[in-house]
């Protein structure tokens, strides 16, 4: 909890010492008491802040440096009032002051000596009065009516002050507007689509009671349910609330609490939702601490696919199997918009969709497993901003990943444990490569060639024999094939090369021998070497070896002859999935040495000569006797 320093400022003889006393001692103490009371400190226990300190302070001009060094020190300034002289200067001396000392204090306002009557010296300043000195003062959090005399809302002018450090209404209403501000309006409209659970467009009674279970740990009574709904349509008397409360009540509903000083409402909400004073969510909530180590790799757990799969379903609102672009924009409203690592791969492009370019179920849990894969800390963000709820509350968004068995030294390696796998495609420009990724999205083929320029990527999954699934992720590398193969971490990153070349093109092969003889890290990696265009008339390569004559010469197996117009192109997609998930396969083919029979021939040898000193011995015993 936040300590909270209060320093109490107003004219001479508004009753600030009065109040104090009042407030410490539980009842006012008739006769005069000292001008200016020592500090009061409070424990933690009262009210909704930590440790509070009071200060009373001195309105005399030769008091005037204290005065400034108090306000300094403080979190939160009480101004005190008592007639209309005092409330004036409210606004023509104090509120001026404040600024000039170049503070930005919250300033709660206090009309004291409310039990004085008109027929007396003071007439009570209506609350009316107070808001346009609210609206040209921004820095007043709210005001309240009090009376030291009588006891009369002494200990709530105090917790006003703490609420006003705890739960500061600047960053949320803006008085002079009379609204709530925009970012205020952001971080609520997130909170509706989160707390709207079947998302239809409003809060029913029983989602009303799971917020309020969760601010406040006790549910909303029919009573306190129907009370909000009430002040709602006092203010808004168009609204139709019987299915429930829909987001412009919502936030009208906490605009209501901001006009009226129960703000702190806004706060509890907001708060339980993770975000902090300065309405942006917390750091701990977006980014988690999550490392993944080398040779490792991160995938979403079964708890993150459950989680996006409803997530899909529920925003199919035709159930027609595919997210359009207005289902889309609406599941990504609570978050900045796509993730920037799918606007650089040009989603939906990157992914599986439909004939009219949607993306499908299987599309969306395969872009989600490659942005796992490549930039976990993307979906752990968007997990957060989404709503991700953990079935244990105590853990967080982390607990919808998990990290994959490093695959360090892969020579040796049958098997990788893992379900998503990352294949560089590499080859001569023209070879076939981007037809390749299409065809492996099942796009049409089209026979204009497009240079591709940067790095393209596409995802989707593959059935293994057995059955098995695994999101298989082909990136060509385009123009900066030879930056990303120069790059020991990027390589690392990756799980298989495909070399691609076209059999039709007599120059497509020495790009791959060129490119193995620049770069001998290369081997360091699992390889599959494929012929595409092999509906085409064959070329002779002009390299020194023929490619099957080269890869048996590496000890690997021969190039795969494929063509994207062929259906069994997909025997090619099962074929790098297994090298990736088995990488022992996709390495030269070691040689098993003759066995070494030495030792054997030595074993053999020693025991006939045992046998024959054995003979010997057993003759010589026998000719003795």
């Amino acid at each position: 909890m936040t300590s909270v320093r209060i320093c109490v400022c107003g004219d001479e003889s508004t009753g600030k010492s009065s109040l104090i006393a009042t407030f410490v001692k539980g009842v006012f103490t008739p006769g005069k008491i000292q001008p200016v009371l020592p500090a009061v400190t409070l424990p933690p226990n009262i009210g909704n802040a930590g440790t509070t300190t009071i200060v009373d302070t001195s309105a005399r001009p030769q008091d005037r440096t204290t005065l400034r060094k108090e306000i300094r020190k403080s979190n939160v300034i009480l101004l005190v009032y008592s007639d209309h002289y005092s409330y004036e200067r409210v606004a023509l001396f104090w509120m001026p002051y404040f600024r000039s000392l170049g503070v930005n204090l919250p300033v709660v306002v206090c009309s004291n000596k409310s039990d004085l009557t008109s027929e007396g010296s003071f007439s009570q300043v209506a609350e009316e009065e107070m808001k346009p000195v609210m609206a040209e003062f921004r820095e007043i959090d709210t005001c309240i009516r009090t009376s030291a005399k009588l006891n009369i809302n002494v200990v709530e002018a105090i917790l006003l002050c703490q609420n006003a450090v705890a739960y500061p209404l600047a960053p949320l209403f803006d008085y002079k507007e009379g609204r709530l501000k925009p970012a205020c309006v952001d971080a609520l409209r997130r909170v509706f689509y989160l707390c709207d659970k079947d998302h239809d467009g409003f809060l029913n009674d029983e989602e009303l009671r799971t917020l309020e279970v969760k601010v406040s740990g006790k549910a909303s009574t029919d009573e306190e349910i129907s009370s909000i709904k009430k002040a709602i349509n006092k203010s808004m008397p168009d609204a139709d609330l019987e299915t429930g409360i829909d987001l412009h009540a919502f936030l009208q509903m906490n605009k209501l609490y901001a006009e009226g000083g129960n703000h702190g409402n806004i706060w509890k909400i907001l708060r339980k939702h993770r975000y902090t004073d300065s309405l942006s969510l917390e750091d701990s909530l977006l980014r988690p601490k999550f490392d993944v180590p080398q040779y490792s790799s991160a995938e979403l757990s079964p708890a993150g696919y459950e989680f996006f799969v409803d997530l899909f379903l529920l925003f199919d609102r035709n159930k027609d199997g595919v997210l359009d672009r207005d289902e889309l924009e609406e599941l990504f409203a609570p978050t900045p918009g796509l993730p920037k690592p799918w606007i650089e791969a040009s989603f939906p492009t990157s992914t599986v969709r439909n004939e009219a370019g949607y993306i499908t179920l299987q599309g969306w849990l395969a872009q989600w497993s490659m942005t796992t894969f490549l930039d976990p800390k993307t979906t752990l963000e968007y997990l957060a901003y989404l709503g991700f709820e953990p079935s244990n509350p105590k853990d967080s968004t982390i607990s919808a990943l998990k990290i994959t068995k490093p695959r360090k030294r892969r020579r040796r390696l049958d098997k990788v444990e893992r379900t998503v796998v990352h294949c560089y495609v590499v080859g001569a420009p023209g070879a076939g490569k981007s037809s390749l990724l299409d065809a492996f999205l099942k796009i049409p083929f089209d026979g204009l060639h497009r240079p591709t320029i940067q790095p393209r990527r596409a995802v989707d999954s593959v059935e293994l024999p057995g059955g098995k699934q695994c999101y298989l992720i082909l990136e060509e590398l385009a123009l900066h094939e030879h930056a990303i193969l120069e790059n020991q971490a990027k390589l690392d990153a990756c799980d298989l090369i495909c070399y691609a070349y076209d059999s039709s093109d007599p120059d497509s092969f020495s790009h791959i021998v060129e490119l193995r003889a620049k770069y001998p890290q290369l081997d360091e990696l699992p390889a599959v070497y494929t012929a595409l265009k092999a509906d085409r008339d064959k070329a002779t390569q002009r390299t020194e070896l023929q490619p099957d004559a080269y890869t048996a010469e590496l000890n690997v197996s021969a190039p795969l002859h494929v063509s994207v117009k062929w259906s069994s192109i997909s025997e090619l997609f099962v074929a790098l999935a297994e090298a990736a998930t088995h990488p022992s396969s996709a390495f030269p083919k070691v040689e098993e040495p003759s066995p070494d029979r030495t030792n054997l021939y030595i074993a053999v040898t020693a025991v006939a000569c045992v046998g024959v000193a054995a003979a010997m011995i057993w003759k010589r015993s026998s000719t003795g006797n």
